[in-house]
Formats: structure tokens, sequence, C-alpha cells
């Protein structure tokens, strides 16, 4: 309570009721895979072409990531964060300009065919001084004898070949309180991501200097810049730090703070060790809780004959999807035969956004799709659905369409991909919303405020359909009393609440019941 000290009138605002509860997230997803540049640090993409800018577009081979992304953008995701992944073996370029170094945003080869051209600012302060100026480019293939050439200059504007990627920095100085600072502009310094998509800059040795200029022609980075000669395999796509791995990446990765709004993970089906990888990322899924997992079946195969409850893992926490589906790539316009999931959980993100994380995400047009890689009839799906196989299926005049919305789970409690992304959805929701409740003085008082934030929320998502019930009292209970903690709970710190809900589940077999009768007897 504030001390008042001198006569007047003290207006005070206080707070009624109980903290509310917001919804979290549902839609932000995760995708891990080989990209053809760009930061091993997950990045957050909002379209394609954002895309484009930091991971490149062009892939070689049963490489998958580009259509992924597109396809998820295109069915209706808006917020996507890239995990690149690169062999243990990679190492990043760089090139040495005096006393400072600048280096290729992340490992891998292509960091070899990055320009790099330093000169003087543009702009003088008010004692003649000037900055640097920082031109960077990055060309996806180069002719065997590629001379380099400044692509900013006037007289090389319609030199071939383009970049693909080009940048410019004015003015940089290397005053650390200037607002030009070289670091202030090519990293943020609230987010420590960095501003450009090529490559940065940094001191390697000295004080108060410059870079040194480069020629006008500039220069490629020349030294490192190598590739994993070994196929990716399962630790590539954990992340762990090891070896000549200095930073976490793919999985490892996600798990930091940074990413907690991350509720769907899906990596592209990769050409290598496909099962033992699907293996890691539904363990990563189930201990952190609160995601959900998209799984690829095969390229090729018989549809009934698969079982991923038994070659993977029986789980309430992914969900699996066959065929293939044909699309066009990106990057040329021919049609090309790719894994479903990025185009899957564009769906999930789309269903969740116009209706709700309660909703299957089923019976949904693939978009983008111009085919199915096989067709799956009545028959085959019968076989295929108790299995939690999730077939994608053509149907005339109807299109190409998600027809299965199962997990891989034999629980019956939790065999529908909706029901549990609704309780992960509702769990975290409260566990984020009741932060609050910690290091709280645990009596009544603190029960009832509890009790009511908690009814309250729940009986928003009520009414926005996610409950089964024309009641409240039949939709869920919140219990937190003497009746759920104990004496001895309530002195070891422990505050108990027990909810109960009734989840509505998706309507997978609509049956219409038809009998005959005479004319006679309807009169």
């Amino acid at each position: 309570m504030p001390d008042y000290l001198a006569p007047g009138v003290y207006v005070e605002e206080i707070g009624r009721g109980p903290p509310p509860i917001e919804g979290v997230t549902t839609s932000t997803a995760a995708f891990i895979g080989e990209t053809e540049r760009g930061p091993l640090r997950p990045r957050l993409v909002t379209s394609y072409r954002d895309y484009r800018r930091w991971f490149g577009e062009t892939l070689a081979g049963e490489r998958f990531l580009p259509d992924a992304v597109n396809g998820f953008f295109e069915n209706g995701g808006a917020r996507l964060y890239v995990a690149r992944i690169v062999g243990g073996g990679s190492s990043t370029a760089s090139l040495n300009c005096g006393d400072f170094v600048v280096k290729a945003i992340g490992p891998g080869a292509w960091g070899r065919r990055v320009w790099v051209r330093i000169d003087e600012g543009s702009t003088a302060d008010a004692q003649g001084r000037r900055g640097f100026r920082l031109k960077l480019a990055y060309w996806s293939n180069l002719p065997g004898n590629f001379e380099p050439y400044d692509p900013f200059e006037a007289a090389n504007l319609t030199r071939q070949p383009r970049p693909q990627q080009a940048e410019v920095y004015d003015d940089l100085s290397v005053d650390p309180t200037s607002s030009d600072y070289y670091e202030k502009r090519l990293i943020d310094p609230s987010t420590n991501e960095p501003a450009s998509a090529i490559a940065l800059i940094a001191r390697r040795q000295g004080q108060g200097t410059k870079p040194t200029n480069t020629d006008a022609a500039g220069k490629f980075l020349d030294q490192g810049g190598a590739d994993d000669a070994a196929p990716l395999g399962v630790d590539d796509f954990t992340g762990a730090v090891t070896g000549s791995r200095a930073e976490p990446s793919g999985l490892e990765a996600l798990k930091l703070d940074a990413y907690r709004e991350v509720a769907l993970v899906y990596a592209p089906r990769p050409p290598h060790d496909p099962d033992p990888i699907a293996r890691e990322i539904i363990a990563h899924c189930e201990q952190q809780r609160y995601r959900f997992a998209v799984i690829d079946g095969p390229r090729d195969g018989q549809p009934n004959t698969l079982d991923p409850r038994t070659t993977l893992r029986n789980t309430q926490y992914a969900a699996f999807y066959v065929p293939w589906i044909r699309v066009r790539d990106p990057a040329t316009g021919a049609a090309r035969l790719v894994p479903p999931g990025g185009h899957v959980l564009g769906i999930y993100a789309r269903t969740d956004i116009e209706r709700g994380v309660w909703k299957a995400p089923a019976n949904a047009i693939v978009r983008g799709a111009l085919d199915i890689g096989f067709d799956i009839d009545n028959g085959t799906q019968d076989v295929m659905n108790p299995r939690g196989v999730n077939a994608i299926r053509k149907f005339p005049g109807r299109g190409i369409r998600v027809w299965g919305a199962r997990t891989l789970s034999s629980d019956a409690l939790w065999k529908y991909v909706n029901v549990r992304r609704l309780f992960i959805f509702l769990e975290r929701s409260i566990d984020v919303g009741t932060q609050w409740v910690v290091f709280e003085p645990n009596d009544e008082h603190l029960w009832a405020r509890v009790r009511g934030s908690v009814s309250d929320f729940l009986t928003q998502v009520w009414r926005n359909g996610a409950l089964e019930g024309a009641r409240l009292e039949e939709a869920f209970f919140v219990k937190c009393d003497r009746t759920t903690m104990s004496q001895t709970d309530i002195d070891q710190g422990r505050l108990i609440c027990e909810i109960g809900i009734a989840a509505v589940r998706p309507a997978e077999f609509v049956v219409f019941r038809i009998s005959q009768r005479t004319a006679e007897a309807l009169g």
C-alpha cells in the first residue's frame, strides 16, 4: 500500500477478478533440413520470398526443404522457423581484410561464391573522416572462367551472370559510440540476429582501424568454405554441439527459449536413415510436450503394408501421411514428386487460423498439388486408417484432399490429431497464463483466483465450439481446493488444480440410415 504524506485526492488503479489466460499460438512451425545456404541458427520466415532471401532456393537431388516451405505458405501457413543443418565436417568461408575478417553467415561450400568489396564510405563527417562501405553479393552458380565484378556499378548492370543476392552497407563506422557502428548495422541488438543474409564482418585484431579496402573488382571469400563429404545422418538432425559443430543446430537449437512458440515440427523425408531421424523428431516432441510432428511416408511401396506404429513409434505426438504429391518446382516450374508434410502442415496452420485447433485438419484441399504418387481407394484405406496412416486422396470433381486425421497412438483417447493438439493448446495456454501464481500465498484466496482464471479461459474455449456439452457443467470442471490438496501438499508449497475437459471429436464416420416406406404408410 502506498504512503500518503500530504493531504489531497489520490487515484489508484486496482485489478478486479482473476488475471486472464490468453490462448497461445498453435500454427507456428519449424522445418529442419538442408538449404542452399544460410545461417545455422533457426530463422523466422513469413513467406517463400523471405525464405529465398535467407536460404536460397536451388537444391539438387533428394532434398525437398524448398518444396516443403513453398507448400506450407501456399496452403495457409504464416510463421515458419527454418532450421538449416549441415554435416559436422563443414567449414565457413572467410576473407581477411586487414584487421577485419568477412565471414559467410553459415558453413558450406556456398560461401566460396560470396563476393566482397570494401571501399571508402560516401559521406564524410565534420572532421572530414569517412567510414567504410561494405558490398556483398552471392552467385548460386558460376562459370569456370568467371571474373569477379562489382554488380552495383552502373557499367555492370547488364553484365551476366547476375548475383542471386546483393547488399550494400554504406558509411559504416568503427566507433562503438556511433549509430553507424558496423556491429549495430549488421546485427540487430534486440534479437542478436544478422541483418545480412550473406556475410558478416568482425574485427580480428587491432583497434580503431578500418578494414583494408579491396580492389575495384572485389574478392570472393577464399579461406575455408567446405561441405561435409559424408551424407547427413541422425547426429546432424539432432545437432548437438560436438567436434567441429560449435553451436547447436537442428532439434537441439529448437530447445532454446527463443523458439518456445514452435508448435509443429517437420523434416522432409531424407534419403538416408529416414526412420531413425523420424524417431528423433517424435522423441523431441514428446520431451518438449507442447509440440506435434508430421512424418512423411515412403515414396513407393504398398500402403496397405505400412505400420508406422511398429517401425517408428506408437505415439500421440505425431501423424503419418502418404502418398507423396506432384507439384511445380518453385525454382524451375517443372513437375516434381515431393513428400507431403510441408503442404499438410500448411493445412494445419490454415485450419487453426480459420476454424481453430480443435477442428481436424482433414477434408481440406491440398493447394498446389497436381497429382498424387499413387491412388488409394476405400479398401486400402480400410487397412491403413486403423494403423494411423493418413491418406491423401484424389476425388473426381473435388480435387486432392487430406483424408485422415489420426495420430500414431493406439490409445483410443488420443487417436485424433485435433484432440491431441487441442490438449497441447490448453495445457500450454494454462501453463503460460498462470505463471503469476508462483510464490503467491497458497491459501483459499489464491485457489479461488486460479479457479476463476482457468474457468474463464475454458468458458471461452467452449463457446468457440472446442468442447462438448450444451451447458458449461458438461464441458469441463475445475477444482482447486482442499479436495485436491492435502495439508502436506500445502506445507510443501504445492498448489494442485484438477481440470476435466470433454473434447469434441471429429465426425470421422458419417452414417445416414434411409429406409423405404410406402405412400400409404406416409399418410
